[in-house]
């Protein structure tokens, strides 16, 4: 048989059997389908960490009370981790060369009043750096004035949509805004970010960390934000953090620094095996649909014996017996693979436009190889052993159709 032929004989067989083979092609299309989107889905978790990671700053060094880990004994009395003050960040910024810009952070939660409108809303406590670590953006005035956070005049910056609540229609800058039982007056307003590593910027107010801390009774901070002057500078940024706050804190290490790319990478080996659990899974689908087609051949073979033997009596070598079913496997594997990734780029599409803040990744092709090369499995068409005297069924059948 000629290459063209067998395209036809094998198109015919399916156009014969339209229930059987519209039901084989779902069943891949299915299984390419699933197999596309949740590797999508992985890699776009991926891709979301990381950039997420990415806005909080490059080269970022985050240091944080506490001591990751459990040693020795349960202390009775006492034990607990010193307290990190703005003295700790005041040294910091002076005696760690490797470090360019060091940003507390406090956050409280308060209610924002504006004539008759109000809300409750986080406020945060932080310097005049914490811009440039955090790579923020203000769209309107100025923000937080540098100098000494204990003498830090009450100004605030507001996030975008806690500016488009309270003061609708006008501008925020210069107007008093009261939070809690205190005034401050308006510098900033923030450009739109959204949320970023669990702090929404939008729905945020900014005020100097002298302040912050005064209105919730605390002398500690909740976390430092530092940033080193390069990548190679991170190691020497974290032995030097360490050993200053060693040093104030009675030689006690009771805080834990994190550094940018280590967490980074930690988040990334997760999703790297989050994202190949959920393409196993989806391949589960594709394997099943696989083994329905090579199961629809064993059946095709099972039920057009008569066709084999007018076939074999027509001329039919063995060989083009076998290629003219494998031809027709692959048709359907292939047609239902290219239906998958269809129904597959159509759903990445709608996710992308039910959630464009999510960065959906399209994945590569190749979904329809796993249907596929468990449906091209040859069948079966040798005789029983010891038939080799008589014919076997098949062509008894054959030549009862050919005479």
């Amino acid at each position: 048989m000629r290459g063209r032929d067998l395209l036809g004989f094998a198109a015919g067989a399916l156009r014969g059997h339209r229930l059987r083979t519209s039901l084989s092609l779902l069943g891949v299309a299915i299984g390419v389908a699933a197999v596309l989107l949740l590797t999508s889905l992985g890699e776009g978790a991926r891709r979301y960490v990381t950039g997420e990671f990415a806005l909080l700053g490059s080269n970022l060094v985050i240091v944080l009370p506490g001591k990751a880990e459990t040693t020795g004994v349960v202390p009775v009395a006492g034990g607990v981790p010193h307290d990190l003050t703005l003295d700790d960040v005041e040294a910091l910024r002076r005696r760690v060369s490797a470090l360019v810009s060091v940003a507390p952070l406090t956050v409280g939660g308060l209610t924002a009043r504006f004539g008759e409108r109000s809300r409750d809303l986080t406020v945060a406590g932080v310097t005049a750096d914490w811009k440039d670590v955090r790579r923020l953006s203000v769209r309107e005035g100025t923000f937080l004035p540098p100098g000494d956070p204990a003498r830090a005049p009450r100004v605030c910056v507001v996030g975008a949509k806690v500016a488009g609540e309270l003061f609708p229609g006008r501008s925020p800058l210069g107007e008093l805004l009261r939070l809690g039982q205190e005034k401050f007056r308006v510098t900033g307003v923030l450009a739109s970010r959204g949320v970023s590593v669990g702090l929404d910027l939008d729905e945020v107010v900014l005020i100097p960390i002298g302040h912050h801390l005064r209105m919730f009774d605390r002398r500690s901070v909740f976390r430092i934000l530092c940033e080193a002057r390069s990548p190679r500078d991170l190691d020497a940024a974290r032995r030097g953090i360490l050993r200053v706050l060693r040093d104030r804190h009675d030689g006690e290490e009771d805080v834990t620094v994190l550094t940018q790319d280590a967490v980074m990478k930690t988040f990334g080996r997760v999703l790297a095996i989050l994202t190949a659990a959920l393409a196993g899974i989806a391949a589960v689908s594709l394997t099943v649909a696989g083994v329905g087609i090579m199961n629809v051949m064993l059946v095709s073979v099972s039920e057009r014996t008569r066709e084999i033997g007018l076939l074999k009596a027509l001329g039919a070598s063995r060989g083009e017996v076998l290629r003219a079913f494998l031809v027709e496997a692959a048709l359907l594997s292939t047609a239902g693979g290219a239906l998958g990734l269809l129904a597959g780029w159509a759903g990445i599409l709608v996710l992308r436009g039910l959630y464009p803040g999510f960065p959906v990744a399209s994945a590569g092709l190749g979904g329809g190889g796993g249907a596929g090369g468990v449906g091209l499995r040859r069948p079966r068409l040798r005789r029983p052993p010891g038939a080799e005297g008589r014919p076997s069924r098949p062509g008894r059948r054959a030549r009862e159709a050919v005479t």
